[in-house]
């Protein structure tokens, strides 16, 4: 249902690229055109620190919440069946997107509703779930994006820093039909390491939650690569509001009216 429901060609732009444009085009894939010298670690959730996978000292490592088994196997089934009743369109990296939220358009930092709806109905029990948790006690998200991403197509997302003009504190995904690792970087390096990049492996087991905030948000650099991809796998990542869209902030206007939208659960994918 998946390939059916999903528009033709590539969607990568720029220096971004996948197994389609890399074997039609004669691209070369980002990573494999820069070698940097790196050390690695990987998240250990009791300990909270990133503990060294060869030499090397661990170190704390905050910012990131896990939520193992926070949608069940039945869940799971009835959330990806939704996404796949809707149209799957193509987006960098060999990623396929659906986006429930405002137009935006960053560099001139300008919202518009657009057509935003709302998140989707499926969403709403979710959504009351997390916010169950202390960390996400006053979350209120307004925008969703789910993203599909598949090994024959070589989807990844590259390292990168979320907004923080538009969207606040607290990221939101859950993590569907397959494990991955999502690779938290900091290309001037950590301490000691401040001649090379520094990364750090945080594990994702199939049906979990992941929140970034803090350091883990607006300091490392957060990407899914490639080799991480074994089978499908889909993903919701569930964005709030920053301070200036809130009670307060200059444009509390606006930030009330998408949270009014948001709230109501009753969403479609907004077309480009």
């Amino acid at each position: 249902m998946a390939d059916e429901r999903r528009t033709a060609d590539c969607g990568c732009k720029g220096i971004r690229t996948c197994l389609i444009c890399e074997e039609n085009d004669g691209k070369q894939h980002l990573l494999n055109t820069t070698q940097r010298i790196h050390c690695d670690f990987t998240y250990d959730p009791e300990s909270k620190l990133a503990v060294p996978d060869g030499v090397g000292q661990s170190f704390p490592f905050p910012g990131v919440f896990l939520w193992e088994n926070f949608v069940s196997e039945d869940e799971e089934r009835e959330l990806v069946a939704e996404m796949d009743q809707e149209m799957w369109r193509e987006s960098q990296s060999g990623r396929w997107k659906q986006d429930f939220g405002p137009k935006v358009n960053f560099k001139k930092r300008r919202v518009r509703l657009g057509g935003f709806s709302g998140l989707p109905a499926v969403s709403q029990k979710l959504v009351e779930r997390m916010t169950k948790e202390p960390l996400l006690a006053g979350f209120r998200p307004v925008e969703q994006c789910n993203l599909d991403y598949n090994p024959k197509r070589g989807s990844a997302i590259d390292p990168h820093l979320d907004d923080s003009w538009l969207w606040g504190e607290h990221l939101v995904t859950i993590n569907l039909l397959s494990d991955t690792v999502v690779t938290m970087s900091l290309d001037e390096g950590w301490g000691e390491m401040d001649q090379v990049e520094v990364r750090v492996a945080v594990n994702l087991p199939r049906r979990c939650l992941i929140v970034l905030y803090g350091e883990a948000r607006h300091h490392w650099k957060h990407a899914i690569h490639r080799k991480d991809i074994q089978s499908r796998r889909v993903c919701s990542t569930f964005r709030e509001l920053s301070a200036e869209f809130l009670e307060g902030g200059e444009q509390e206007k606006l930030g009330l009216e998408l949270l009014d939208i948001a709230s109501g659960f009753k969403g479609v994918p907004i077309s480009n």
